[in-house]
């Protein structure tokens, strides 16, 4: 009777198509397949693990919420938000940047692709920047840049240690040379942030890219990634045209850069607010007499 269907107290033969269809609306949006082991997760289960994959440790994207949340202790205080771009350049491609940001407000529920926020970390009171590469893949812009300059100021006029959290595209090309300068005015106001001896952590999530990767986030006292994470400026292919070289396996991935001296540390997201806090402590240890 499995073969059919009942429709005024007559049997008759049911499609199968009808069937597929009523159990991919009963399941759809339930699993997600792990790009690393290709196995089918419950997405429940998967969020109970932090977004990490139980079966081969695969480091899921996160939200900047997300990850506020898991870095800092409850009772926290967004700041430094409200700030909207203008389109300087007024751009558009296959659409015009107004509709793309509205679309990200939308889909994300940000102004744009950076949540800075005061907080405890342990015992420790940080200022903590967060990429969202939900929102225009996280590409910086001059509002991604003052928010982070903001973030910056604040950490050193405070005398908290600033944690940012870096997951992004690069520089956002619908801002032209706007976007550009982000990178000398973030590094500029690091400067100033480390003249003041005030730590300075960067952590590096999957993708780091672009001229977020040639500015702020290499320019920590500790940079650290979490694994799998690719970390570069540019895509591969442009690297093998402009050397004319192959390079090897993974040579963009968080381990190998860790091999190579670039990286501080590479550590599991579900380690990573114990090891910043142990961080800071040496960060800021008092010196020795």
């Amino acid at each position: 009777m499995s073969w059919f269907k009942r429709e005024n107290g007559e049997y008759e033969p049911a499609t199968g198509a009808e069937d597929a269809a009523e159990k991919r609306v009963r399941t759809e949006g339930l699993w997600t397949k792990c790009p690393g082991c290709r196995q089918a997760l419950f997405k429940a289960d998967l969020e109970a693990n932090l977004n990490i994959c139980p079966k081969c440790q695969h480091h899921f994207k996160i939200g900047a919420r997300q990850r506020i949340d898991l870095l800092l202790e409850p009772g926290y205080q967004l700041v430094d938000g409200g700030l909207r771009s203008t389109d300087p350049l007024n751009f558009a491609d296959v659409k015009p940047y107004k509709q793309r940001l509205k679309k990200a407000q939308q889909d994300t529920g940000l102004d744009d692709a950076i949540i800075n926020a005061i907080g405890s970390m342990g015992h420790h009171e940080v200022v903590l920047s967060a990429m969202e590469y939900g929102f225009i893949g996280g590409s910086m812009g001059a509002v991604v840049g003052e928010t982070i300059a903001r973030a910056v100021d604040r950490a050193r006029l405070g005398r908290k240690p600033l944690i940012v959290v870096a997951a992004s595209g690069g520089a956002r090309m619908m801002e032209g040379v706007v976007s550009l300068m982000q990178m000398a005015k973030i590094s500029t106001a690091l400067a100033q942030l480390d003249s003041a001896r005030v730590p300075y952590i960067c952590v590096l999530t999957d993708p780091t890219t672009g001229g977020v990767t040639a500015s702020f986030a290499m320019l920590g006292d500790l940079n650290i990634a979490e694994p799998g994470a690719l970390i570069g400026f540019a895509g591969p292919r442009v690297i093998e045209q402009t050397i004319r070289q192959k390079l090897p396996e993974g040579f963009q991935r968080s381990e190998f850069l860790l091999e190579k001296g670039f990286l501080d540390a590479v550590v599991h997201r579900r380690e990573l607010k114990g090891y910043l806090i142990r961080a800071l402590d040496f960060l800021r240890a008092p010196a020795s007499a």
